[in-house]
C-alpha cells in the first residue's frame, strides 16, 4: 500500500520512534544479560574461583577465551538459521540454551569442567550478537540505523556499571545454600537468561509486516522503505548471496573489528583482577563490593561516550575517522594505564580506553549493512563478528600467558595497544578507494 507523500515524514517519525521504544530496550536487555553471563567469570576469578580451583593466570585466561571456540564455529550457521527461521524463535532458543548452561557453572568443581562449560556456553550463545545486529538493522532504514545501534550498544557498558555491583552483592552472599559466593553469583546471573528468553518468544516480531503494534501505514512505510534500500544495495554492490564471504571489504572490516574486540575483552576479563592487584601494588584495601564499584567506574563514562559520539557521527554520516580516532586513543591509553603511579590515575586511563572502544563499536556496525543484503548480510555480519571473537579467545589467553611469563600486566597491555593501533590504521583507510575504484566504505547515507 502506497503512503501519501504528504504524510510520509510524520509516519516515518512515528514508526521509527515506536520501533526504537519497543525493540531497542528489550534487545538491549537481552544483550545486557548476554554480556553479563559471558563475563561473569571475570568477577568469579579474583573472588574465590581461581583459589578454589587452583588456577594459574594462563588457565584463567584459557577458560575465559575457550568460550569463543564454539561461538566461532557456529556463528555463521546460527545467523543463517536466524535469517531462515526468524529472529523471534532463534533468539529465544539461543537465550534459553545459554541460560541453562550458565546455571551449571554453579556446581563446577575442576578446571577441566570449567573449560567444558565455557566451551558449551559459547556453543549455546553462538549467533546472538550478530543476530541482534541483523535483527535491529532489518527494522529501520539506513539513516536511522546508527542511532538505533548506538542505543542498543549502551547495554554493554551498562552491563558492568550495573552488573559489577550486582555480581559483588551476590558474591557477598557467601554461604547461602552452603555455596561459595562466586557460585551464588553464577546462579543469580543465569536465571534471567532463561526467563527473558521465554518472554522473547511472545514479545518479538520477526519483521515490520508482522508488528501489530504498528499502524497499517507505519507497517507499509517501513516495509516499502526497507525493500527499496535492499534493492538499491543489490544494484550498487551486487551482494545478495554467499559471495559476500569473498568480498575484501568484509575481511578488512573483520580485521578492524578484531583489534577493537581484543581491547574490549582484555579489559572485560582482567580489569577485576587488575583492581584486586592494587592491594599489593599500591597498598590499598578494598572489600568485594568496593572492587565491584571500582570495576564499574570506567563503564559509566563509556556509556556517555557512546551516546555523545554516536549523535555527533549521526549528523555527519559514519566515516573511517569516526572509528579510527577512538581506536587510536584507546591504543595509546591502555598500555599507559599500568604505568601510572596510583589507583586513581590507573582507573582514569582505563576509563579513557573504555570510552574509546565503546565510541568506535556502534559506529563500526553501521558500515557492513551499507553494502550487504539478504543472506549475504547474515553471513557477512556473522563472519565479521566471528573473526572479532577470535580476539575474544586470544585477548584473555595471551594476556594470561604474558602475565605468568613476566609477572606483570604491562607487556600484555602493550599488545592490546598494538592491535588497537592496527584497527585505527584500517579505519582511517576506509575513506579511500581500492585500486579498482571500489569504495572500502560506501557513500554516506
Amino acid at each position: 500500500m502506497a503512503v501519501q507523500s504528504l504524510d510520509t515524514g510524520a509516519i516515518e517519525r512515528s514508526a521509527v520512534r515506536k520501533v526504537t521504544r519497543r525493540l531497542v530496550p528489550f534487545i538491549g536487555l537481552m544483550f545486557f544479560i548476554n554480556f553479563l553471563d559471558r563475563t561473569a567469570i571475570s568477577f568469579a576469578g579474583p573472588n574465590g574461583m581461581t583459589n578454589d580451583l587452583a588456577m594459574t593466570a594462563a588457565q584463567f585466561g584459557f577458560a575465559a577465551g575457550i568460550f569463543f571456540f564454539g561461538y566461532i564455529v557456529l556463528e555463521v550457521p546460527s545467523n543463517l538459521a536466524l535469517h531462515k527461521y526468524g529472529a523471534r524463535r532463534w533468539l529465544a532458543r539461543i537465550m534459553v540454551s545459554w541460560g541453562i548452561v550458565a546455571l551449571l557453572f554453579t556446581w563446577v568443581s575442576s578446571v577441566p569442567q570449567l573449560y567444558v562449560l565455557r566451551f558449551l556456553l559459547g556453543v549455546a550463545e553462538a549467533g546472538f550478537f550478530p543476530g541482534a545486529i541483523l535483527f535491529l538493522s532489518s527494522w529501520v532504514p539506513l539513516r536511522h540505523r546508527n542511532t538505533v545501534l548506538a542505543l542498543f550498544y549502551l547495554a554493554q557498558p551498562l552491563t558492568t556499571v550495573l552488573g559489577a555491583p550486582l555480581a559483588a552483592s551476590l558474591i557477598q552472599a557467601h554461604g547461602l545454600f552452603g555455596l561459595e559466593g562466586w557460585r551464588i553469583m553464577f546462579f543469580g546471573v543465569a536465571l534471567p537468561a532463561i526467563v527473558v528468553g521465554i518472554i522473547s518468544w511472545f514479545y518479538l516480531s520477526d519483521k515490520p509486516a508482522d508488528a501489530k503494534w504498528l499502524t497499517p501505514q507505519e507497517r507499509s512505510w517501513l516495509t516499502d522503505e526497507l525493500a527499496r534500500e535492499d534493492k538499491a544495495k543489490i544494484v550498487a554492490h551486487g551482494r545478495i548471496n554467499g559471495l559476500a564471504l569473498s568480498d575484501k571489504r568484509v575481511w578488512l572490516l573483520s580485521t578492524l573489528y578484531f583489534g577493537l574486540i581484543y581491547g574490549l575483552y582484555a579489559i572485560a576479563f582482567f580489569l577485576p583482577t587488575i583492581i584486586a592487584g592494587f592491594e599489593g601494588k599500591f597498598g590499598t584495601k578494598f572489600d568485594v563490593f568496593d572492587k565491584g564499584l571500582i570495576t564499574a567506574i570506567p563503564y559509566l563514562p563509556a556509556a556517555v561516550a557512546i551516546y555523545v559520539w554516536s549523535r555527533f557521527v549521526a549528523k555527519r554520516g559514519v566515516q573511517g575517522w569516526h572509528i579510527g580516532l577512538p581506536a587510536m586513543i584507546g591504543a595509546l591509553s591502555i598500555p599507559a594505564a599500568l604505568l601510572m603511579g596510583s589507583p586513581e590515575t590507573t582507573i582514569l586511563m582505563i576509563t579513557i580506553t573504555a570510552c574509546a572502544i565503546f565510541a568506535a563499536l556502534p559506529n563500526f556496525w553501521a558500515i557492513p549493512s551499507r553494502f550487504l543484503v539478504g543472506p549475504a548480510a547474515a553471513a557477512g555480519i556473522a563472519l565479521i563478528n566471528t573473526i572479532g571473537n577470535i580476539a575474544g579467545f586470544a585477548a584473555p589467553y595471551i594476556t594470561g600467558l604474558l602475565k605468568d611469563a613476566t609477572g606483570l600486566y604491562q607487556a600484555p597491555m602493550f599488545v592490546v595497544g598494538g592491535f588497537m593501533a592496527l584497527s585505527a590504521v584500517i579505519a582511517f583507510s576506509l575513506d579511500r578507494k581500492t585500486p579498482n575504484g571500489e569504495a572500502l566504505q560506501p557513500h554516506k547515507a
